[in-house]
């Protein structure tokens, strides 16, 4: 199987744009051959908390006609978006659909970064799905920091992670650079990386959206400057 990863420049708190641009993205990872794309965290709004907890318009659930761009691209999609909960608090959720458009599954972020605290609510189980035969494990952005979530996929059978993240420039270089290949080294599980490029609320994106294969290896590996996808090959284990 063909996976993408993305990396995007958000639209501050404009879903049907952010939407539009990430069905451009999923189109031309479809065209490259992928039969699955992940993007970054809270694609469809950006990194804009302020907005989030004052604004329940811009919060996004799984049938959403808001999303009808991404699920119309004729590709399985993993989006990252601020999810209704039922409370006062919305979560950080990536939601799944496969090539047609159906829901798949949703998995809420467990480890929430500092401010985040204080506008979302914690999800509380781990996020599993398979496609094409493979079995993915998902996280996102400071969960890939705890290696216990990635270690519970790759022990329940998961072959790949997914990890929807927001890396800035700075020290966010560096942490991009090393939180990934460990988790591909230390559980043998395929790693894909999708990140914000440019502005992304308080942070500048770096960027560099990629592939590692178990072991740690990169495979493939986005610049630092343009929304785009980059794609490798991955496979069930031996």
């Amino acid at each position: 199987m063909r996976i993408a990863a993305a990396q995007m420049t958000c639209s501050p708190g404009d879903v049907p744009a952010n939407a539009a641009r990430a069905a451009a993205l999923a189109t031309t990872a479809r065209d490259q051959g992928a039969e699955l794309v992940v993007f970054p965290e809270l694609t469809l709004t950006g990194y804009e908390l302020a907005a989030l907890a004052a604004d329940p318009g811009l919060w996004t659930a799984a049938d959403d006609p808001r999303l009808d761009p991404l699920r119309s691209a004729g590709i399985a999609t993993a989006v990252n978006v601020a999810l209704p909960t039922g409370g006062p608090r919305p979560a950080i959720a990536t939601l799944v659909h496969d090539a047609d458009g159906a829901h798949v599954t949703t998995y809420a972020k467990q480890h929430l970064f500092r401010h985040e605290q204080e506008v979302f609510q914690a999800g509380e189980v781990d996020g599993r799905f398979a496609l094409g035969g493979i079995r993915f494990s998902l996280g996102i952005c400071y969960d890939n920091h705890f290696p216990g979530l990635p270690g519970r996929g790759a022990a329940d059978g998961c072959r790949v992670h997914l990890a929807s993240s927001l890396y800035g420039t700075g020290d966010g270089i560096h942490e991009r650079a090393t939180v990934h290949p460990g988790i591909a080294e230390d559980h043998g599980l395929y790693v894909v990386l999708a990140n914000h490029v440019g502005p992304a609320g308080p942070w500048t994106g770096c960027g560099r959206a990629a592939l590692w294969a178990p072991g740690g290896a990169l495979l493939a590996e986005a610049d630092d400057r343009t929304p785009s996808v980059v794609t490798a090959e991955v496979g069930p284990a031996a």
